[in-house]
């Protein structure tokens, strides 16, 4: 019996120690599992797709620059030629960089009464309504300060001013004739707003000895009260393209015409235009 109880106190004292041991690998297979987690942060995705979003993005600012200068209103280079998108304008800018459709006419060409250096009824005579109404107030005011005026040249179409020029070109050369004449399309009288006046004698018509005469200081002062300007004033050849012309007067409305004669301005300077040379 001793015997007995002896074996079974082994057996117990065995099984005692076998599940001591059991509970204290508990603790080691937890810690297994915690370690686990590295590995699932090392392989995480959220590192590698961060790396590509950023630099596919930081491209897409180097557009911007090349949509500004497309979209900016750039003047146009110097002795380059545009045709001009609405010639009906009343202050439509006319020169040696602007020309007019050489399809256009004006659609409201009327005969102002004022007297010309001519009696002949034809095209040199007319006007755009709105300046045929303007230029005979002007006359009409000149009267009332003692000056005489009279017309010389108005309106001209593109195929007058085609043959005006090339004469011109004949008797002086190009270069030249472009100094006192335009190319066809490009002169203010082909829309309709401009002419050239003189004194009612028709002496120095359109001619340098006209500049100093009591009808050219007054023109210089008056003009701009009923909406016309010395459209090639001297001193702004350089802008203007042309000599002095004291006789040739523009219409553009009377708040424009008082704007530039108060401040002293051609067109060209007014629309901040690139300066005509030659």
């Amino acid at each position: 019996m001793n015997n007995k109880m002896t074996y079974s106190l082994a057996i117990i004292v065995a099984l005692s120690i076998a599940s001591g041991c059991s509970k204290g690998e508990v603790a080691p297979s937890v810690s297994p599992a915690a370690t686990a987690t590295p590995p699932v942060s090392a392989g995480s995705p959220t590192p590698s797709p961060s790396p590509s979003p950023s630099p596919s993005i930081t491209p897409k600012p180097s557009n911007t620059p090349t949509a500004s200068p497309s979209t900016s209103a750039v003047p146009p280079k110097s002795g380059a030629i545009q045709v001009i998108a609405k010639p009906e304008s009343i202050t439509v800018l006319v020169n040696k960089q602007n020309s007019l459709p050489s399809s256009y006419e004006p659609t409201d060409l009327v005969y102002p009464d004022i007297p010309f250096t001519f009696a002949e009824k034809n095209e040199k005579r007319k006007m755009r309504k709105d300046a045929a109404s303007a230029i005979e107030k002007l006359f009409a005011g000149a009267d009332k300060d003692g000056i005489h005026l009279a017309g010389v040249s108005a309106y001209r179409s593109y195929a007058t001013q085609k043959s005006i020029f090339q004469r011109y070109v004949l008797k002086d050369g190009e270069e030249k004739a472009k100094m006192y004449s335009a190319v066809p399309g490009t002169s203010e009288h082909e829309t309709g707003l401009a002419i050239d006046v003189t004194g009612s004698g028709g002496k120095c018509a359109a001619e340098d000895c006209f500049g100093g005469t009591k009808e050219a200081k007054w023109l210089e002062a008056h003009a701009a009260e009923y909406g016309f300007i010395i459209r090639y004033p001297k001193g702004k050849t350089s802008i203007t393209g042309y000599q002095y012309e004291p006789w040739h007067i523009r219409y553009v409305g009377i708040d424009v015409s008082k704007e530039l004669a108060a401040k002293g301005l051609t067109m060209e300077e007014y629309y901040n235009a690139v300066p005509v040379t030659k």
